[in-house]
């Protein structure tokens, strides 16, 4: 485990609950994008529209949202048509219930919410929670307008009196048993999407679409023996969002472009416009390149010099299940980011990328752990395969140790989080 100085307990304990807030701020990942760009903003990043032409400005600060996305870099002052880039990429959206179509509906005298399942959460994790409905509407002028109704939603266990066998097989039925209940009283008598749009300064009349998930609404804390733990909701992938954020907030690059890159949708693939599998950051990439008066021969040399690290949770060893992990390689939360490494390239991390992230956390002062799949336990992957496909640029899987992946609320180490964050910005300095 990581031992720390008074010092480096103290930042590593104010940048756990800047995350707390980070976090409470971003239900679901139009938030999530949106609080990224409120913070750059504040940090002195200007928004550029996709539909405008873009500057060029050495030195100059940038960032661009689509949809549940959002690619921000700093231009250093030196940049030139072959100037490399250093890419921090992760995700914005975390596994959750979505809102379907004719959403309010209900029984036995209970308001419910109809849901279908987004990615693949741990469902009885989402069990007797207060949970906030968030996202977006559009409007009937076309507008887009960010709800969140706060504490609204409960899905209530069955009680062990009911079904004495609960303990020993608890599966819930994903359509029966997963629609949760936000009051009393009769469907036709009342209206989900009125709560949304109140909670959005609108009226239920003028939506004409809506993109909207469950979160936990419990805000995120520390505990645990000196403060060694973090517990929150979406630290899949917030944690590496929030990291990237702060790093690139401060940086000062010298020789190559920073870029931190969140796409939506890694949950359920990628496959979308505002996922890591879509054109974004090849989008931004070239217009970035194009406006350096870089042609195509300087944009494929330009990304040669490149490099992306992608980063995600990945699992510490849990101790009621030790099995289930590695026999030797068993990173533990608390004790830094790991390098994650898998043999069928469901992880994009190869010798290159191996000895370059050593090295950038020898730099940056942090420890690293590697991670690597139980053979008989295959492992789920990353946006890192997915970028290195798309552009050939060389990339790199990492990510903070957690429990309860998946969960409604998951298990950080605190001082992992902040070690993300300094190798972050390392890795956007050089």
């Amino acid at each position: 485990m990581t031992t720390l100085t008074a010092p480096g307990r103290a930042a590593a304990r104010a940048h756990a609950d800047d995350l707390a807030d980070f976090v409470a701020a971003s239900p679901s990942s139009f938030h999530a994008a949106a609080e990224v760009a409120r913070r750059l903003a504040g940090a002195g990043f200007t928004a550029l529209d996709e539909a405008a032409g873009w500057p060029a400005q050495p030195g100059g600060r940038f960032f661009v949202v689509r949809d549940g996305a959002v690619i921000a870099w700093v231009v250093p002052e030196a940049a030139g048509a072959q100037t490399g880039v250093h890419v921090f990429g992760a995700h914005s959206d975390s596994p959750a219930l979505a809102l379907k179509p004719q959403p309010t509906t209900g029984r036995a005298g209970w308001l419910q919410v109809g849901v279908e399942i987004y990615g693949g959460p741990l469902l009885n994790s989402w069990l007797d929670r207060e949970l906030r409905l968030a996202g977006r509407l559009v409007l009937d002028d076309g507008t887009t307008v960010l709800a969140d109704t706060g504490p609204l939603l409960r899905l209530p266990q069955l009680a062990i009196h009911l079904d004495r066998e609960a303990n020993d097989h608890l599966a819930l039925h994903k359509q029966t048993q997963t629609q949760p209940v936000w009051g009393l009283g009769r469907p036709e008598s009342a209206d989900i999407l009125a709560e949304l749009a109140a909670s959005a300064g609108t009226a239920a009349s003028r939506i004409r679409g809506y993109d909207i998930v469950t979160a936990d609404s419990a805000r995120g804390a520390v505990f645990g023996k000196d403060d060694a733990f973090f517990a929150a909701g979406r630290l899949d992938d917030l944690a590496s969002v929030h990291a990237g954020v702060v790093a690139l907030a401060a940086v000062e690059p010298t020789e190559h472009i920073a870029m931190l890159a969140v796409f939506d949708h890694e949950e359920v693939g990628s496959a979308t416009r505002s996922g890591a599998a879509g054109p974004f950051l090849q989008d931004v990439l070239e217009r970035i390149r194009l406006a350096l008066g870089a042609d195509r021969e300087q944009q494929l040399r330009a990304l040669s010099s490149s490099w992306c690290i992608s980063s995600d949770v990945g699992h510490s060893v849990h101790p009621n299940y030790t099995d289930k992990h590695d026999p030797l390689v068993q990173p533990l939360l608390g004790s830094g980011p790991i390098l994650k490494i898998n043999a069928n390239q469901r992880y994009a991390t190869d010798a290159p990328g191996t000895a370059a992230w050593n090295a950038l956390c020898a730099a940056a002062g942090v420890h690293s752990q590697e991670f690597v799949s139980n053979n008989a336990v295959p492992c789920g992957s990353t946006i890192g395969p997915i970028t290195a496909t798309r552009l050939g640029i060389r990339t790199t899987d990492v990510g903070i140790p957690i429990l309860s992946m998946h969960s409604a609320r998951e298990l950080a180490g605190v001082s992992d989080l902040h070690d993300l964050s300094r190798a972050a910005a390392t890795f956007f300095g050089g």
